[in-house]
């Protein structure tokens, strides 16, 4: 098994630091958003990754440089001050599954199906292949691990999907998923306007497993709203044609899509994974009690 994880776009709500880094290399905790989805694919199993960067930017160089970088100057000052321990972190880096870095073709269009369509010559001989936006992390159990085992449980699936069940305060802000009367995916409903034009209280995010045949829908004249390639769009076309299976997340999906966001979902991050929650739990207590 293979997966792509995307990251091609210029993040400009995040300016001006997405300038000069990407943005899956901003932290959460002490490791890039961008590592928390490589270490999610490894403790599945998945045997090489591919990391779609965005074109004309110093991004695959960045991404191949942590990745790959034995840094063996930073090991040496360490050895040297008897602090080898710290460097521990990095090593565990260098261990991940073969991490291949590509930037997305230039030529394709704006939207988030481009960086598959870029990454299809390592995964278009697969029998199925992973596909992570590095704008969504999970807490807890990672959902690409939940995708394979449904998918060896389906075999004949065209597709599975992660869900998650949402308040209906944002329903207005996720692709909603309308479902088959078998429970299998029928289609997507972006970002409804209303919560009536919601055919369920699940949202759908950037964890799929899917096969290769999206490739016969994932073209570049295939664009939707707003005239962008639309990973939905592919996939909800395989739902004509199939079972795509929608698969409960088992962890808790945070998104890092925004400042806002990215913000909430770094605090929730620390308090569920650091060890230093308490601390930060006793900081909000005193500023709310300085505030009241």
């Amino acid at each position: 098994m293979k997966a792509i994880i995307t990251d091609a776009g210029f993040a400009s709500r995040y300016l001006p630091i997405t300038k000069t880094i990407p943005k899956a290399m901003i932290p959460i905790g002490a490791k890039p958003v961008m590592q928390l989805c490589v270490e999610e694919c490894a403790k599945a199993g998945i045997d090489e990754i591919i990391i779609v960067a965005t074109p004309n930017t110093k991004s695959r160089e960045i991404y191949e440089d942590y990745f790959h970088n034995p840094a063996n100057n930073v090991k040496a000052l360490l050895d040297k001050q008897g602090k080898s321990e710290r460097f521990e972190s990095v090593e565990e880096v260098l261990r991940f599954p073969k991490v291949t870095v590509i930037e997305q073709d230039p030529t394709l269009p704006y939207g988030n199906g481009s960086p598959i369509v870029s990454a299809k010559e390592f995964v278009k001989d697969d029998e199925a292949f992973v596909v992570l936006y590095s704008d969504d992390l999970i807490l807890g159990e990672g959902d690409v691990k939940m995708l394979i085992e449904t998918y060896r449980a389906n075999p004949n699936a065209k597709a599975v999907i992660a869900a998650q069940e949402m308040p209906e305060a944002v329903w207005n802000k996720y692709g909603m998923i309308a479902l088959k009367e078998n429970g299998t995916l029928s289609h997507i409903v972006e970002k409804p306007k209303t919560p009536d034009l919601s055919p369920s209280n699940l949202t759908s995010y950037g964890r799929y497993l899917l096969t290769p045949e999206v490739f016969d829908y994932l073209l570049p004249s295939n664009t939707g709203l707003d005239n962008e390639l639309w990973t939905v769009d592919a996939i909800t076309k395989l739902a004509e044609h199939g079972d795509v299976i929608v698969a409960r997340s088992k962890g808790k999906w945070i998104t890092t899509g925004d400042p806002k966001n990215y913000f909430m979902a770094h605090l929730e991050y620390v308090l569920s994974e650091s060890d230093y929650a308490e601390d930060v739990k006793t900081l909000v207590n005193n500023y709310k009690k300085e505030e009241s």
